[in-house]
């Protein structure tokens, strides 16, 4: 399909078993594996009412795990589905409706799968569009966000157990839209994420979180304000022990706690060895201005501390430390132990000593703990307040940071050590010589850059190491140092001498310092005074860069210590744009809060700063003019980073340049790979760390992939880089899900796109699904047309929903498999790969007719296929074919089985018109393909491409003949290709090219075997010779010799379809538009392959018109059915040859009818017999069948019609268009008993099967394998009346299926008492046997014993004669 309106829909049609339970229902597994091809894109079940898709209202589907769809409701015209969850198998719809399958509901609504049954959802809901659905399983609750007023503020809450709506604990939220998009919950499962467009304020400019002055740092009820704005003192180059610890994996290693990337658990928690007193030791090797220690306990089961205590290095004290009482908050010393808190909720604690102290290091004894071991979450030490060092490996990131500390440097400065004279400990400085005399602007400088992570007073501290210790004192002097401690502030300049003989510490400054930000960061560079101390040595000066050291002294921040400009701060409140987090566990409404207004500083959470930041990143309320503006999805990883997507373009902040999706890392923004997208975004989700984005639009903001992220993107979160998936599709996405490991995605496009992100993808109208592991796009398993809006997960199945202008239970590209399913009917199985309507043009492009089944070998199966055929102009006086039915690409007409014989693997090969891309390539492929099922992959044909329409495909071991319509470009083909397998490559000269008639085109429909001619192809269709041999429309080819040879005297006319006849296919039965050699119209012939003579079946003039298909029933030449056009084409018929002549059945076909396909098929239950068909079986008509009243059975009732639906752009019309059946022969045990290799000298008329079942399979295995029906039996079964009868070979066991193996089986057979009842011949029987009575169908009978299944005693009425008859060539007049 190229777009919706100008779709070709094609629907199968299938008897509901429970529904129609009177129809006879195919039984398929008898049939071996069934295969169903066609130009179709989505097919159905049948049933009696038909369902219609209004494009104007929303459809509710569910899909079901093998990914079929089926129709759950719709809303009012106008209405929209937008989001949905389940909660107690229920499921919740919402969006802008007003009703939902006809019963009230205003924008909620709710399903129960088990009763199918829909209400609205309590009253006084929602009175706007509802754009979010989350389903609180933990407390039972279902949360609405929109664009509403009422019962909430664009929030809501409804409780189903008082079947209540109330608003949301802190009333709803304002500003901006003041509208939700998205509900979702953090990575713990803890808290909600709202998302939109809206603005937040809290408190007062200083932001305190919680008490806690940093928004930058997870908030625990164990920190103060002041300890959390202490930055932790990187450790990673620190040495770092913990000993005896646990040998349990992921649990080992001290390092896991020193910053951890997840929560409490393996690879982020340390146990110490059980019932151990473990010591934890900290060295640094150099010494650091530290504060004190914070410690995270762990909750993992038996491995908790409960007390510690804590000895400096390298003085050996075991110290004091002052903390905050998590339960009470009030402030407590403890020494020895040190209690840690066992309470989950608690994140950390912060441990502080008396005031910093110059250590290089601490132990940690871990006194006493719960159960088996002690064990950590998290171990940091606390800094003075932040600090920079001039030594670049020193100043690594610290945990929560963003960045680390920085220094930048002109001149030339290089690292000196000095002797501290304590064990283990260095001290490194970089000095930079400059000459006596050089001016203070043209000499050296050095500046540091501290991250300092929150607002406070703070004191500046210069380290200056001693010269005595670096032996330098005569070359040093004095410096100038500068401190910029925030915008609007004034630096603070002074001269330091730095020839002091032991290490010192000089006050630079003491004041309120800013936090670091993208637009300010405290600096303090230093220089040589203007005015050098001192004469230097040998006229050198030498400057000293050690470290600078800020001391927190105070966390009150000032008014805008913690703020944004550009609007973000008003009148002391710190706000934010689109983002708000909400404890799940926080649902009762407190009368204190109102978000609408301002959220106390008490419910604000660290990441609450994403708003704050991204309102900056707007440029505050000055730039939310754009009417689309708003954040739409949120997704939180595991490591803490949240990303969020929608759209926005951000010009300043952290994350300034980002575009539609952005990341928030260690409490601030940070741009993603490319700056983000160059369209909005409207979903995420999350895979590990894959984070699949939809949205509108093509490329990266940078546009690093040439157009193809095609409305999906793959983000990988630890790589940093963007992955196309394929190229995306040609539109927009709304939505995606994830269910087994496969990713739906729900949007409004109509191709998924190849490689090359133009033309030749693969129709997919609103709906598609990729593959994770296999990284492919693949079958959705249903079908549908429209602009989808919402994908979701249900209890038990997903949910779809949107604007739907077609549906079917299943999708497929041309191609299903078929068996026996429930009492919901057959198991569909689809194509799993693609195929696309993008072909190259060719002569024509007409529809197919199809090749009769080729006989069946040990070692392969094959496929029978009908296809529909075109009009071709022809030199004989034959009334021409019927006109071909439109089969628009992608269509498959033709199919076969291969067995490759290197690898066993069964593969199938599927021909048609179509393209596809073979897997591991970008470039299309046209017309046949190779498919894998096992793996799902498909791959093309070697060398050059079809250039048209394969219409019939025909494995011989590993010869693959082609036939259609069709050239091969370079190659001198027409119509007709030889393939070898083994090779992949075309014999260009094994066959001897077919030419057409005067003014016409070569088109072969038909290539078939018979078994009683195993090398001899039968090829047929419209041509005119093949090579040098004049074969009007029919010709043998000999596949040992390579020769073609005519049939016989040959035919006139155009051949549209082939059956077999006889006890080894000896007979060939053609249908079409045909004359003898000698000009007797036929249409109907017949051609024995003994003797090479054609013969007309029955008088032409009793057919009225074109064949377009023949069957033959059981192998019997005299059971043959022909359906076709009448010679004007006004109307269409079905007739029957009963071997004597032809009779037309009466049907409720239609004008406009065209029968494609004509297909006898076993059943799983028998009905009521006639003199036409056995009661096991039925035959199947397909095609374009138009019936008076719809589709049903004709008059006979034995006949199933199985139809197809068009849908051209958004409406169904029962003008109905073939499809084609694919019997593939059953490849097991089972199938070997009949395998023909071994049985084909066999006489199989002189044998009687042992029971009527027997027979009917026999006679099914001719429909199937094209073998004779008595082939399979050997003289040992010609007891007929003490024989046991034999297991049905392809039957199910009677627990599954009940059926009359013969007709008195139904009535319990003859009774003792009874002599005889009558009953008429079917067929005729000739009784040359021993003990046979010869009948003529439909000769009166008496059945005088019926006690053997298969042969009944029976007497001749009108002669008197008694013998044995084959038990189905009788039926009794009661039936």
């Amino acid at each position: 399909m190229n777009s919706p309106l100008s779709a070709l829909i094609l629907a199968l049609i299938l008897p509901l078993y429970g529904a129609f339970a009177a129809l006879p229902q195919v039984d398929f597994d008898r049939m071996g594996k069934v295969g169903l091809a066609g130009a179709f894109a989505g097919l159905d079940l049948f049933t009696n009412s038909s369902v219609s898709f209004d494009p104007t209202t929303s459809t509710l589907l569910s899909r079901d795990a093998d990914g079929s769809l089926t129709r759950i409701a719709s809303t009012n015209a106008g209405g929209s589905i937008l989001a949905g969850c389940a909660l107690d198998n229920i499921f919740y719809l919402a969006g802008g409706f007003s009703s939902i399958n006809g019963i009230p509901a205003a924008n909620v609504a709710s399903y129960t799968p088990s009763s199918g049954a829909f209400a609205a959802v309590g009253s006084n809901g929602p009175n706007g569009q509802v754009n979010a659905l989350f389903c609180d399983t933990k407390g039972n609750l279902l949360w609405a966000g929109g664009s509403f007023s009422s019962p909430g503020s664009s929030i809501a809450i409804f409780d189903p157990k008082a079947s209540s709506w109330s608003s949301a604990p802190f009333v709803g939220i304002s500003g901006a839209q003041a509208e939700v998009t998205s509900i979702t919950t953090n990575s713990s499962d803890a808290s909600l994420f709202f998302a939109g467009s809206f603005l937040t304020s809290f408190g007062n400019g200083n932001a305190v979180l919680n008490g806690t002055n940093n928004p930058n740092v997870p908030f625990s009820a164990g920190a103060s304000p002041f300890s959390s704005s202490l930055v932790p003192i990187p450790l990673e180059n620190a040495q770092v022990d913990g000993s005896p610890s646990s040998t349990e994996a992921g649990f080992n290693s001290i390092q896991n706690i020193l910053c951890p990337s997840g929560s409490d658990g393996s690879g982020n928690t340390w146990f110490a060895a059980d019932d151990s007193s473990p010591l934890i030791t900290v060295r640094t090797f150099s010494f650091i201005s530290a504060s004190g220690v914070r410690l995270g306990n762990t909750f993992q089961a038996n491995h908790g501390t409960t007390g510690f205590s804590v000895t400096t290095i390298p003085d050996n004290n075991v110290r004091t430390l002052k903390y905050v009482d998590p339960t009470t908050g009030q402030n407590q010393t403890c020494t020895n132990p040190c209690p840690l808190s066992s309470d989950s909720s608690i994140l950390y604690q912060d441990f502080l000593f008396d005031g910093p102290l110059a250590i290089t290091g601490v132990q940690i004894k871990i006194a006493s703990f719960s159960g088996t071991s002690g064990g950590l979450h998290i171990l940091q030490l606390l800094s003075s307040g932040a600090f920079a060092s001039s030594v670049a490996q020193n100043n690594t990131q610290s945990c929560f940071a963003p960045n680390p500390s920085n220094s930048t440097q002109t001149g030339t400065w290089t690292p000196k050590v000095a002797n501290t004279n304590i064990a283990g400990t260095v001290q490194t400085v970089l000095v930079s010589d400059v000459a006596v005399g050089t001016p203070a602007s043209s000499g050296p400088t050095f500046t540091w850059i501290p991250y300092v992570s929150a607002a406070g007073n703070y004191d500046i501290n210069l380290l200056i190491p001693g010269c005595t210790n670096f032996q330098d004192c005569a070359s040093r002097t004095s410096v100038k140092v500068t401190v910029f401690p925030g915008a609007g502030l004034a630096p603070f300049i002074q001269t330091i001498s730095q020839q002091n003989t032991d290490d010192a510490t000089s006050l630079l400054y003491s004041g309120p310092i800013l936090p670091s930000s993208p637009d300010f960061v405290t600096t303090i560079t230093m220089a040589l005074a203007d005015q050098p101390a001192g004469t230097g040595q040998n006229g050198q000066y030498e400057l000293v860069a050690d470290r600078v050291q800020l001391v927190l002294t105070s966390a009150n921040a000032t008014s805008n210590g913690n703020s944004t400009t550009n609007g973000s701060t008003v009148s002391g409140l710190a706000r934010g744009f689109g983002f708000l987090e909400w404890p799940r566990t926080s649902t009762s409404v407190s009368p204190s809060i109102d978000g609408r207004k301002v959220f106390p500083n008490t419910t604000l959470t660290s990441l609450d700063t994403l708003g704050f930041d991204v309102l900056s990143g707007l440029g505050g309320t000055a730039g939310l003019t754009a009417t689309n503006l708003g954040l739409n999805a949120v997704a939180h990883h595991s490591s803490g980073a949240v990303f969020v997507g929608g759209a926005f373009n951000f010009t300043s902040g952290p994350a300034s340049g980002s575009s539609n999706i952005v990341a928030f890392k260690s409490g601030a923004l940070a741009v993603i790979a490319e700056g983000g997208l160059n369209g909005e975004v409207t979903s995420l989700v999350l895979n590990g760390d894959q984070l699949f984005v939809g949205g509108a639009f093509t490329d990266t903001h940078s546009g690093s992939t040439s157009g193809k992220l095609g409305g999906i993107a793959l983000y990988d979160v630890q790589k940093n880089t963007w992955s196309p998936v394929v190229a995306g599709v040609n539109g927009a996405v709304s939505s995606l899900g994830l269910i087994n490991n496969q990713i739906q995605v729900a949007g409004n496009f109509t191709q998924v796109l190849p490689a090359s992100g133009t033309s030749g993808g693969v129709d997919a109208a609103g709906f598609a699904v990729w593959d994770i592991k296999t990284s492919l796009w693949v079958n959705s398993g249903g079908f549908v047309v429209g602009k989808m809006t919402f994908i979701g997960n249900g209890t038990n199945s997903q949910f779809v929903a949107g604007n739907v202008a077609a549906s079917q239970k299943f999708g497929a590209s041309g191609f299903v498999m078929i068996q026996n399913g429930d009492s919901n009917g057959p198991q569909i199985t689809p194509l799993s790969v693609g195929l696309t309507g993008a072909v190259s043009p060719a002569t024509t492009t007409t529809l197919r007719r199809r090749t009769h089944l080729p006989s069946a070998s040990a070692w392969i199966s094959h496929m029978k296929f009908s296809h529909l055929f075109a009009r071709q102009t022809t030199s004989t006086p034959q009334t021409p074919l019927s006109a071909p039915l439109p089969a628009a690409a992608p269509a498959v007409l033709a199919g076969a089985f291969y067995t490759n014989s290197s690898s066993s693997k069964e593969l199938t090969i599927l021909g048609g018109n179509f393209s596809f891309t073979a897997t591991g390539s970008s470039t299309l492929s046209e017309g046949v393909a190779i498919y894998d099922p096992q793996s799902s992959t498909v791959q093309a044909l070697a060398g050059p491409q079809i250039n048209g329409t394969v219409r019939a495909l025909l494995v011989d071991g590993n010869s693959l003949y082609v036939g259609g319509e069709f050239t091969i470009v370079g190659a001198s083909i027409n119509g007709l290709a030889l393939y070898d397998l083994a090779a992949n490559a075309w014999d260009l000269n094994g066959l001897q090219s077919l030419q057409p008639t005067s003014g016409s085109t070569v088109v072969v429909r038909s290539i078939t075997q018979s078994t009683s001619k195993p090398t001899l192809l039968i090829v047929a269709g419209s041509f005119a010779q093949a090579g040098s041999l004049r074969c009007q429309a029919i010709c043998s080819f000999d596949t040992s010799s390579k020769q073609w040879n005519a049939l016989g005297n040959g035919i006139q006319g155009e051949v549209a379809s082939v059956a077999y006849a006889g006890d080894n296919e000896n007979i060939l039965i053609a249908g079409g538009s045909i004359a003898l050699s000698d000009n007797t119209a036929a249409n109907v012939v017949q051609f024995s392959l003994d003797n090479s003579t054609w013969a007309s079946v029955g008088l032409g003039s009793d057919i009225p018109g074109p064949i377009s298909a023949v069957e033959v029933n059981s192998g019997n030449a005299s059971s043959l059915f022909a359906a076709g056009k009448s010679a004007d084409g006004s109307s269409s018929f079905l007739s029957f040859w009963n071997g004597i002549k032809w009779a037309t059945l009466g049907s409720s076909f239609a004008a406009g009818t065209t029968v494609a396909q004509l297909t006898m098929v076993p059943l799983q239950s028998s009905h009521s017999a006639n003199s036409i068909i056995q009661s096991d079986r039925v035959l199947m008509i397909s095609g374009s069948l138009a019936t008076s009243s719809g589709t049903q059975l004709l008059a006979t009732g034995v006949v199933i019609l199985i139809s197809i639906a068009i849908a051209a752009g958004v409406v169904f019309l029962l003008a109905l268009i073939g499809i084609l059946w694919t019997l593939f022969s059953r490849k097991d045990d089972k199938l070997n008993k009949f395998d023909t290799a071994e049985d084909e000298d066999d006489d199989s008329t002189q044998h009687r099967p042992s029971s009527l079942l027997e027979h009917i399979n026999a006679a099914t295995r001719t429909t199937i394998l094209g073998t004779s029906p008595y082939s399979n039996y050997n003289a040992e079964k010609e007891k007929a009346t003490t024989s046991v009868p034999e297991q049905d070979p392809f039957g199910p066991d009677a627990s599954n299926y009940m059926r009359a193996e013969t007709p008195s089986d139904a009535v319990g057979g003859l009774l003792a008492e009874e002599t005889s009842r009558p009953a008429h011949a079917r067929y005729s029987f000739d009784g040359t046997g021993e003990g046979e009575l010869p009948i003529s169908s439909g000769a009166e009978v008496e059945v005088l014993d019926d006690r053997d299944p298969a042969w009944w005693y029976a007497r001749d009425v009108r002669t008197g004669q008694e013998g044995v008859v084959p038990a189905a060539y009788l039926y009794e007049n009661f039936f």
